[in-house]
């Protein structure tokens, strides 16, 4: 994540050439996650055909907004996306088949709908790395300019919280799942993006109590 300073030049320097709907988002947006424990977070996952936007594509979005220390339930968004290729064996984890997406909608109108809803509120994520690299790929492709907004990522987060207390971290212990056991929440259905969502967003305030 870039300094306020460094988001603030990037998004200076791709000012001239971003859409209006990014330019828009960026206008109501932090430039760093607040400190304020009513701050407001949109917590997102994304189901993705490939661990990389250059292999894949994104299958579908889910959002819900957490406002005042509160999940939102009345924002929560789940859009499937046109097929562009093949889900292949990302089915298998996802469990979204081709004949599924044939409704889909267009990746860019989804993707408007996604900064509508993230303005004026931080990013939320757990394990965030992939989903930013597929939604800087598609604000690149439409908005012409990465997203260029802050995040708090739950799964970094909680591997600082665990190196501080000398803890010992196990493969795949900091998956969404695990973390969520460890601070005592009930286990949802993984891989299913407003499933994902939802969990990002109660982990994210469970976190934030302890």
């Amino acid at each position: 994540m870039c300094s306020a300073l460094a988001l603030r030049i990037k998004r200076l320097s791709h000012r001239q050439r971003a859409a209006e709907p990014l330019r828009q988002c960026w206008q109501h947006s932090p430039l760093r996650p607040s400190q304020d424990r009513n701050a407001d977070y949109l917590a997102i996952d994304l189901e993705t055909t490939a661990l990389s936007p250059d292999e894949g594509e994104v299958v579908s979005a889910a959002w819900v907004a957490v406002s005042h220390g509160e999940i939102d339930l009345s924002s929560a968004a789940h859009r499937l996306l046109q097929a562009k290729g093949d889900v292949g064996d990302s089915a298998t984890i996802h469990h979204l088949r081709d004949c599924d997406r044939e409704g889909g909608e267009d990746a860019e109108s989804v993707i408007r709908d996604l900064l509508l809803a993230a303005r004026g509120r931080t990013l939320l994520f757990h394990g965030g790395t992939l989903d930013m690299a597929f939604l800087n790929q598609l604000s690149r492709r439409y908005f012409a300019a990465p997203l260029l907004l802050p995040y708090v990522d739950t799964l970094q987060q909680e591997r600082r919280r665990r190196l501080r207390h000398q803890d010992a971290l196990t493969p795949g212990e900091l998956r969404l799942a695990d973390c969520r056991k460890h601070y005592s929440l009930p286990s949802y259905p993984a891989h299913n993006a407003l499933s994902d969502a939802l969990a990002t967003a109660e982990l994210f305030l469970a976190m934030r109590s302890r």
